[in-house]
C-alpha cells in the first residue's frame, strides 16, 4: 500500500493519514491519543481528501477507518471549551462543508467500524454507502444528552438506514447500538470479531473495486435519489439508468 503524500495532494496530512492500493484509497482517521476525535485539522484533511479522491476517476473505493481503539468518538470536546458555546464550536468545524462532499463522492465509500463510533463518529459512517462493524463496536448519538441536536446530518441519515423507531431510540433516549445489533438490523452488511475487520473490508473493497465504474455511479445514483421519489417516479429513474448504461452514455 503506497502513502498519499504531499506530492500528490499539495498537502502534508495532520490529523489522518491517505494511502493507496490499485483502486482503493484507505482514510485513516489518525488522532489515536484522542480516540479520533474530530478537530478543525481534522476537518480541513478530510475536505482535502474527499476532493482528491473525487477528482480521480481512478479511485473505485474509499475505506474509511480509525487508528488504535476507535473508529471516532466525534467533535474534540478540548475546542468546545475554547469557543463561546458548543453551538459555536460546532459551527467553525462546518465552515467547510465536508458531509456535502462527502455524499458526492462517485466512487463507494466503506466505514470499518471498531471501539467507538459516538457522535459525528457514527455520522460519517452513516455517510458512507457501506459499513462493516467489528462486533464488540459501539455506536451512538449522545448529542442530546448535551443539549445539542447531532450536527452531521444523524438525524436524516440514521432513520433512513434503520427506520424511525429504533432511529428515535438512539436520537431521542440515548440508546447504543453495539456491531452485532447494527449488523442484525441492516445498519451494517456485516458484524465480524475484530480481529478479522481489516482483512474482511480489505475483501469487500477489492471485489467492489472490481465493478465497472459506470455501472457504480449508476447503482449509487438510483439508491440515494430514488429513497426520496415515490415508487413510480424512482422506477422511471431506475429505467432512464438501464438505458444509459446499454446505450454506451454516462450515468
Amino acid at each position: 500500500m503506497r502513502r498519499v503524500s504531499s506530492r500528490d495532494s499539495d498537502r502534508d496530512w495532520r490529523a489522518i493519514r491517505l494511502e493507496r492500493e490499485d483502486g482503493v484509497v484507505t482514510l485513516t482517521l489518525d488522532r489515536p491519543a484522542v480516540l479520533n476525535a474530530y478537530n478543525i485539522e481534522m476537518r480541513d484533511d478530510v475536505f482535502a481528501a474527499l476532493g482528491l479522491v473525487t477528482r480521480d476517476p481512478t479511485v473505485r473505493v474509499l475505506l474509511v477507518r480509525g487508528a488504535g481503539r476507535a473508529f471516532s468518538t466525534g467533535g474534540d470536546l478540548a475546542e468546545f471549551g475554547t469557543s463561546p458555546s458548543p453551538v459555536r464550536a460546532r459551527e467553525i468545524r462546518q465552515v467547510r462543508d465536508v458531509w456535502k462532499r462527502w455524499l458526492g463522492l462517485p466512487c463507494v465509500s466503506i466505514a470499518a467500524v471498531h471501539g467507538l463510533a459516538v457522535g459525528g463518529g457514527l455520522e460519517m459512517a452513516l455517510l458512507c454507502d457501506l459499513m462493516v462493524c467489528a462486533k464488540d463496536a459501539r455506536l451512538s448519538l449522545p448529542e442530546t444528552g448535551l443539549g445539542l441536536i447531532p450536527g452531521v446530518g444523524g438525524t436524516q441519515t440514521l432513520p433512513r438506514a434503520i427506520g424511525l423507531g429504533r432511529a428515535a431510540g438512539v436520537v431521542l433516549a440515548g440508546a447504543s447500538i453495539d456491531g452485532r445489533e447494527a449488523a442484525r438490523i441492516g445498519l451494517a452488511v456485516a458484524a465480524v470479531p475484530a480481529r478479522r475487520l481489516e482483512a474482511v473490508v480489505h475483501d469487500l473493497a477489492g471485489r467492489v473495486a472490481a465493478l465497472e465504474p459506470r455501472l457504480v455511479r449508476a447503482l449509487k445514483s438510483c439508491v440515494q435519489r430514488g429513497l426520496d421519489l415515490p415508487l413510480p417516479a424512482a422506477l422511471r429513474l431506475e429505467r432512464r439508468y438501464t438505458r444509459k448504461l446499454g446505450s454506451g452514455g454516462t450515468p
